[in-house]
């Protein structure tokens, strides 16, 4: 009996050579409009799908395979007596193979089509075929992508046929195709008034395998979100070692808190990162002045970190660059004499890319799923209250703001010492807020004297501010709504400090 295939694709590049090869072994070719159309220009021998049927294609092409004798003849077990019979009695053959991929539905709404646009790219026979196809997996051979044409083309020339374990593969190929597409669909559908729905089905692909996780003992990949704009978009790698599962994410703290220093009224803003947390954080004049402030914060910690700048890279930064060990360097730009001073650097990895926005959701994965969440925003600061008798002055407001925004990416607890538009201590992700207080003064040193402080979440007890105003810190912002809120102000004014409230915290776990 003659093999038949049928063969039905919206991408149709290399979709002719495919069929071509598959008719020189035997296969008759059962195609739709225009893959029918475009095999016949290559001179492929094929049969329409109307002829097969006895009816004509419909509703602009909205009804062509489905068809008891297309589906049946994908559908029927060939090792079920019963099955062969009833293709017999009902005058239908088999199909071997089905080869398909769907109309771009998910390219479609990349752009900004119409409603009507995006419906009529909703594909509806071709993931019924591969959905039948791939649950016959074991009487036929399903080919979702032009990806697999070559295997499935060199295993029937060498074994006569497509072998079980590969129909299997491909089988699970086509499920997660079509659980892709869907997706799409939904998520279109659903639009942006649903972004915590009832039920959340979110397709990620594999941008690239990772030397190992958090650890050499663990393997890892990284994976973006399709359809969306993700950590590595629009970067270009212009020299050293892949990028590792820790650089991916301190790169992502990096370049997000990058993106709220640029917004600042500041000619350039300067970033260091160290395990997620910035080390150092500053605006200056220059990128060169705004990275040398953010460097002064913490030279010990920025050994091996993340640098992210808001500007230009020229020959004499890339110098200084050069002389503390950078795990990562990303900007917008580098001058050709900044590049060749990197290169001495085989170690570091530099990348050419701006901040990036924070989406509007963020995840956070648990054992067995994921906790979802709208991003961070920032609140109005026309809304803040100052709640002490000594008012901030303006250049100390400035400093609050600037030490406000960092604090909100540093780990919870957060304790974040500011002076002149550049961090000088951070204390992080401690089980005390006391504790986050004393660690940003021991790391600020002698710098704590005239600076100011962020809080990310409210003082529980006075003790935080009395540790921050005896080192010599100035003003303090915080959200405030802590139940000793009065103790807590009534230890600044005794102290001489300036307070705000911001009504809003600010955790990063």
């Amino acid at each position: 009996m003659k093999r038949r295939a049928l063969v039905s694709v919206s991408d149709k590049r290399g979709v002719a050579a495919f069929a071509r090869k598959l008719s020189g072994m035997g296969f008759e070719i059962i195609s739709t409009g225009g893959t029918a159309r475009a095999l016949e220009e290559s001179r492929v021998p094929v049969v329409q799908v109307s002829e097969v049927t006895g009816a004509p294609e419909m509703l602009d092409g909205r009804v062509k395979t489905l068809h008891p004798k297309i589906h049946g003849g994908i559908l029927a077990d060939l090792e079920n007596p019963d099955h062969v019979m009833q293709l017999v009695d009902n005058d239908i053959g088999p199909i071997d193979l089905v080869c398909i991929n769907l109309y771009p539905f998910e390219e479609t709404v990349a752009g900004d089509p119409s409603e009507k646009e995006a419906i009529e790219q909703i594909d509806v026979g071709g993931p019924a075929m591969l959905r039948a196809a791939a649950k016959n997996f074991k009487s036929v051979t399903v080919v979702p992508s032009a990806e697999f044409y070559n295997e499935v083309i060199s295993e029937i020339e060498n074994e006569g046929q497509v072998s079980e374990p590969t129909r299997r593969r491909l089988a699970l190929a086509a499920f997660r195709r079509t659980a892709e597409y869907d997706a799409a669909i939904s998520a279109w559908l659903g639009g942006p008034e649903e972004a915590l729905p009832e039920r959340r089905t979110v397709r990620y692909e594999k941008v690239s395998s990772l030397r190992y996780g958090e650890n050499p003992h663990q393997e890892a990949a990284y994976y973006a979100e399709e359809g969306e704009g993700h950590l590595l978009s629009g970067v270009e790698k212009l020299q050293g070692k892949e990028i590792s599962f820790n650089n991916l994410y301190d790169l992502d703290a990096a370049r997000r808190l990058l993106a709220d220093l640029t917004n600042l009224e500041a000619p350039a803003a300067a970033v260091i990162v160290k395990h997620a947390n910035p080390c150092g954080a500053a605006v200056g004049g220059s990128v060169a002045d705004a990275y040398r402030k953010a460097l002064a914060s913490d030279p010990l910690s920025a050994f091996g970190g993340i640098v992210a700048l808001g500007g230009e890279v020229d020959d004499d930064l890339a110098a200084e660059i050069s002389n503390v060990f950078t795990e990562v360097l990303v900007a917008p730009g580098y001058t050709p004499g900044a590049q060749e001073a990197l290169a001495a650097k085989p170690n570091t990895r530099v990348l050419r890319a701006g901040p990036i926005a924070r989406p509007a959701l963020s995840a956070k994965t648990v054992t067995g799923g994921i906790l979802l969440q709208q991003s961070d925003a920032l609140e109005d600061p026309s809304g803040y209250r100052v709640v002490t008798e000594k008012r901030p002055t303006p250049e100390q407001m400035e400093d609050l703001l600037f030490a406000w925004r960092v604090a909100r990416t540093v780990k919870s607890n957060a304790i974040v010492l500011v002076r002149d538009g550049a961090t000088v201590g951070v204390g992080a992700g401690q089980m005390s807020r006391v504790d986050s207080s004393e660690i940003a003064v021991k790391k600020a040193g002698e710098r704590v004297r005239g600076a100011v402080a962020a809080s990310d979440a409210f003082f529980p007890f006075a003790d935080g501010v009395e540790a921050l105003a005896g080192a010599g810190v100035e003003a303090v912002i915080q959200p405030g709504g802590s139940v000793r809120d009065d103790e807590v102000v009534g230890a600044a004014n005794e102290r001489g400090l300036a307070m705000v409230f911001t009504g809003r915290r600010h955790f990063n776990h």
